[in-house]
């Protein structure tokens, strides 16, 4: 079987210095033997074969079960030399990989129903997880969500306020004057930064118990309880309207058989004269089924859109894209800054679960990051509306206001930046 397993790495990896030795034995080296050496160790016949069979799956699963060892490097180094190698075709490199693929692709849809019950567990799989992880290697604002790196020295949590602040310069908020609807709300973050700065009327929705907890103790804490409030709520529960709507890194996991219901939804609750930004995972390419390995382990349920998937069902809601902006390699760098924090405070994760959760958690972290290193994974940033003078006609604004003291500057008159140019 080591045989077979030997020719499909032979046929992928072309390039690079990586060594793998076989459950029988055997050692054989692969690429042109330029670059960091990397040498992983398959300790089972069994898992050699589960790999052939289904190896975005298999490979993770043998990986937390201690079938697979790294020798020489880490898990991230591996990954680097096969997505360097894959290119963004990593998952349909050939022609077994692709009869894989195409299995799953027919069955995905079964897994995309997110009733209002499996949205709540889907969730709570993810984010009830004990909140001493998130603190081993996130930032102190618990952002969990891509950061914006708009100068390459910052930090991570330097990142994650750049992030808040270009949010919240595209929402074009109003100091003192605006409600506002954080929809899938965190641990609190965006939505208390709202409020703190701007003054803003936050309610925020969350399925999770331990972000909802966590969120309105943050506000009562930080003297902004009247300002924030935090509910265990679906959003298609939500009847008021509201001047701004955000919503961070929760549409993937809405389900794409209900994208329709959510801008239905949200263009319901958004005022007329509103603004709405969507930050969300997508990916460039068509249409693709979830990775088997995130979709059963980290997130059930979860979805990355293709722009080809949301825009349709946007413009049938009634709303108007007004800008869109795509974030590339932003999340590669948040995902390595969460990678090296786990990696540094691994011994405090295994005491919270143990060595199998450890290593999923890893890998979790590793192949994310190489996935929006070398695949067609970004980040989608649309900013939409019911009025198309709900906005400045030009972008200035945006770098304008996120650059400002928030509690200093209110935002420019829309009627003001569509004035004509009086020629000179």
């Amino acid at each position: 079987m080591d045989r077979f397993l030997e020719r499909l790495i032979n046929r992928l990896v072309k390039s690079g210095n990586l060594t793998v030795t076989f459950a029988g034995g055997r050692t054989s080296k692969f690429g042109d033997g330029a670059g960091q050496p990397v040498h992983v160790r398959l300790n089972s016949k069994k898992a050699e074969r589960e790999i052939l069979l289904d190896p975005s799956l298999k490979f993770a699963e043998a990986f937390m079960d201690g079938d697979i060892d790294m020798v020489e490097g880490d898990i991230y180094d591996f990954l680097e030399v096969i997505f360097e190698n894959a290119g963004s075709n990593a998952t349909t490199s050939s022609a077994w990989l692709k009869i894989v693929d195409g299995l799953r692709r027919a069955v995905s849809h079964v897994g995309d129903w997110n009733t209002l019950g499996r949205s709540r567990a889907n969730v709570q799989h993810h984010y009830d997880l004990s909140g001493e992880l998130y603190d081993l290697f996130l930032d102190p604002d618990r952002q969990y969500s891509c950061a914006y790196y708009e100068k390459p020295d910052f930090d991570l949590a330097e990142a994650q306020l750049a992030k808040k602040k270009h949010i919240a310069a595209k929402l074009y908020m109003e100091r003192g004057k605006l409600s506002v609807l954080d929809i899938g709300s965190g641990w609190g973050g965006m939505g208390l930064h709202l409020a703190r700065e701007f003054d803003a009327r936050v309610t925020g929705v969350t399925l999770s118990d331990e972000q909802f907890n966590v969120s309105n103790r943050r506000a009562r804490d930080e003297g902004l309880a009247a300002k924030a409030e935090f509910k265990l709520l679906d959003y298609r529960k939500i009847e008021q309207k509201f001047d701004r709507i955000v919503s961070v890194g929760m549409f993937e996991h809405v389900g794409k058989k209900h994208y329709q219901t959510y801008f239905d939804k949200c263009a319901e609750i958004l005022d007329d004269d509103g603004v709405m930004l969507l930050h969300t995972i997508g990916q460039t390419h068509p249409p693709s089924p979830t990775n088997a390995f995130i979709k059963k382990y980290i997130f059930p349920g979860g979805y990355i859109p293709s722009l080809s998937e949301m825009l349709p069902a946007i413009e049938r809601s009634g709303l108007a894209v007004t800008d869109v902006e795509i974030l590339r390699l932003h999340y590669a760098e948040t995902l390595k800054a969460w990678r090296h924090a786990f990696m540094q405070n691994r011994d405090k994760a295994k005491e919270l679960y143990d060595e199998r959760f450890c290593r999923m958690w890893e890998f979790y972290l590793a192949s994310s990051e190489s996935g929006f290193r070398h695949q067609d994974l970004v980040v989608f940033q649309i900013q939409m509306a019911k009025k198309v003078d709900a906005l400045p006609i030009v972008r200035d604004y945006i770098t304008e206001m996120e650059h400002a003291p928030a509690k200093a500057s209110p935002a420019p008159s829309p009627a003001k930046m569509r004035q004509p140019v009086t020629a000179k």
